[in-house]
């Protein structure tokens, strides 16, 4: 089963989340992981997200949106994706991160699951109840539509906290499982 997570990330606080999220999908049997950085262009390999039973989409939230990179990507997919549904039935789940403890961090979770929907993709939500705040909780910023994370004003060696990334590599590990679910049987002929 091959999971892509696509994601933007201007400081490397994006990035880590989406490796954490990586280490989650990984941890599922059977699951190939390839993670795809978008670079200024809004490139990303098109046929390897079609040939993938799911795609992770992240994105740092700015203003309460997608980052401009993330956006040019979705706006990509348009022409060679979208208008033949390629990517009907494909699972799908998001992740975001800001320097704030809400950032309007929804805000960009809302556009990846419509982003995600008008692709015919099947949205795959956190299914986490919130925790207490503590750094070190799953959950602690209280999301269910998708993965959030709080990265101080720092170094990415040092932010976001430990329970943010935990609450990635919980999405990753979800998403690789419904994946799992939804597979294709393939029977003997």
């Amino acid at each position: 089963m091959k999971i892509s997570i696509v994601f933007e990330s201007g400081y490397g606080h994006t990035a880590k989340v989406a490796a954490a999220v990586a280490e989650g999908a990984r941890s599922v049997d059977g699951a190939e992981v390839m993670l795809a950085q978008v670079g200024d262009d809004g490139v990303v390999d098109l046929d390897a997200l079609t040939a993938s039973d799911a795609i992770i989409f992240g994105s740092p939230t700015y203003n309460g949106a997608l980052g401009w990179r993330m956006k040019r990507f979705f706006e990509a997919t348009t022409g060679p994706v979208w208008s033949d549904l390629k990517w009907r039935g494909k699972v799908a789940a998001g992740f975001t991160n800001s320097g704030t403890m809400s950032g309007d961090k929804l805000g960009t979770l809302v556009t990846m699951a419509l982003f995600a929907a008008q692709h015919g993709m099947v949205w795959v939500n956190l299914d986490l109840l919130p925790r207490s705040g503590d750094d070190n909780d799953l959950n602690r910023l209280g999301g269910w539509l998708g993965a959030m994370a709080q990265s101080d004003d720092a170094a990415p060696e040092v932010t976001p906290p430990r329970g943010d990334l935990e609450t990635a590599k919980h999405l990753g590990r979800r998403v690789a499982e419904v994946a799992a679910r939804l597979a294709p049987v393939e029977v003997a002929a």
